[in-house]
């Protein structure tokens, strides 16, 4: 059963009952109403009787019948009995309606007494005078009210019947209506393949658990589809970066078996093969790297990570590679609150990020140092990195992102052009962006930027 349609019928369930609850009040409340109000109009008879036969004196049953046909409405089989001390009845009227001894005896003990008997309801009414005590008892037939009762459950059904069919398909309309981005979304989801994970669900207007839905949805295809690119990434282009150094090695190997050679030659060739092995060392780990990144992005776990800790660590590894000082740190004035200074994600894998950043502005920038500045705020963290190397044209510095790209093209400085790339997918896995500002000849910095979004209003 679609989602539509349960709604729909949870909401004329509800409905229904609710209605179905009012209409039983309702007809319990006429009821009751007339109900007292037939007590009422026989009530209305003794008190008549009461005054115009005991305090007239004796008024005959004749005279009594009159003044009650002239004055009240006729009840069907309406019956007055007015009984004295001795429980004999005053007037003989012809009809075959009598009270017990013990009705009467009650009506003086408790002085009023409503009942019903079969289909007739009776009233009684004790009433003392100066000519003795008396007991009044009226009795009739509520037809009017039977014949009323069965009408209105009649037009109650007729209405809960017509209401209840209403409300399914209002029901279904709005249910239409509240779940049409849902219907949107399988639209949009049912068109995203392997093949095309950079597509996103459209996002809503509103912010309710549909918009949340989206969301969440579009950070799965996020993960997806870096995942997808990381594994695409390593099978291309794997068999490519190891073929090539080792064609060179073999190459090199071959001449050298070809022809006895002189001692410079042979330490030619050993040089290129030592050459070529480091080339190829660099891109075996680069890809080995580049293969553990792939298996941690899809189950990294995030924990709050302290951001200028994880600084002083670089700080104190490269200074044991390239000596004190090589590479400066540059602090803005942090923050007293801890909460600042960290981000949520993997601290191994936000090292490899970092420390790739350095590593890569290292290789453009030797002799000189390498500057990485640190600043948090509590909208957002920053950390550039800067070198004094050549810098990045225009043209390159929107391509050094991608996988296996290098913009040096004379291979005089060595890499495999897989770690800015595993950079930007480990900054984009943990919500940041990553740029680079450079000009022709005066160096690169690569900046690091991660946004809060609690950031206060």
């Amino acid at each position: 059963m679609k989602i539509k349609t349960r709604l729909s019928l949870y909401f004329t369930l509800i409905s229904s009952g609710s209605l179905l609850l009012v209409l039983i009040a309702l007809y319990i409340a006429v009821y009751s109403f007339f109900t007292t109000d037939f007590y009422n109009r026989l009530t209305d008879r003794t008190n008549l009787a009461s005054q115009l036969y005991l305090k007239a004196d004796e008024l005959a049953a004749d005279s009594l019948l009159e003044i009650q046909q002239q004055y009240l409405e006729k009840l069907s089989g309406e019956v007055i009995r007015i009984y004295d001390q001795n429980n004999t009845s005053a007037f003989k009227m012809d009809h075959n309606i009598y009270w017990t001894k013990n009705i009467i005896n009650q009506v003086r003990k408790e002085g009023y007494l409503e009942y019903e008997e079969g289909k007739r309801k009776v009233v009684g009414k004790y009433y003392h005078d100066n000519q003795g005590d008396f007991v009044i008892l009226a009795s009739a037939i509520d037809i009017n009210s039977q014949r009323r009762m069965i009408i209105l459950g009649q037009i109650a059904s007729v209405l809960f019947i017509v209401f209840g069919v209403i409300l399914f398909f209002a029901g279904r309309m709005f249910a239409q209506k509240a779940l049409s981005p849902v219907d949107k979304i399988i639209a949009q989801i049912r068109n995203i393949r392997s093949s095309n994970l950079y597509m996103r669900v459209t996002q809503v207007k509103s912010k309710d658990e549909i918009a949340e839905l989206i969301n969440n949805f579009n950070s799965l295809l996020a993960h997806l589809q870096n995942a997808f690119e990381l594994q695409q990434t390593f099978v291309a282009n794997a068999s490519h970066e190891l073929r090539t150094p080792l064609t060179s090695i073999m190459g090199e190997v071959e001449v050298a078996l070809e022809k006895d050679r002189d001692k410079a030659e042979y330490e030619r060739i050993l040089a290129s093969i030592a050459t070529d092995g480091a080339r190829l060392q660099e891109t075996i780990t680069s890809l080995m790297e580049l293969a553990q990144v792939d298996l941690n992005y899809t189950q990294a776990k995030l924990s709050p990570v302290r951001v200028d800790e994880l600084i002083w660590e670089l700080e104190e590894q490269w200074s044991a590679r390239k000596g004190a000082g090589r590479l400066k740190i540059q602090l803005a004035a942090l923050p007293d609150d801890e909460e600042v200074l960290t981000i949520p994600a993997n601290k191994s894998m936000l090292y490899i990020a970092l420390n790739n950043i350095i590593d890569n502005a290292f290789k453009y920038s030797e002799p000189h140092p390498v500057t990485m500045s640190f600043e948090a705020t509590a909208s957002r963290i920053l950390i550039s990195v800067s070198d004094e190397g050549p810098g990045i044209s225009k043209e390159n510095a929107e391509k050094i992102f991608n996988p296996f790209y290098r913009a040096n093209k004379d291979k005089s400085i060595s890499g495999s052009g897989i770690g800015l790339y595993i950079t930007s997918k480990i900054i984009e896995l943990f919500k940041g962006t990553i740029r680079v500002v450079s000009d022709a000849g005066k160096g690169s910095t690569f900046v690091v930027e991660f946004i809060r979004n609690n950031t206060p209003a």
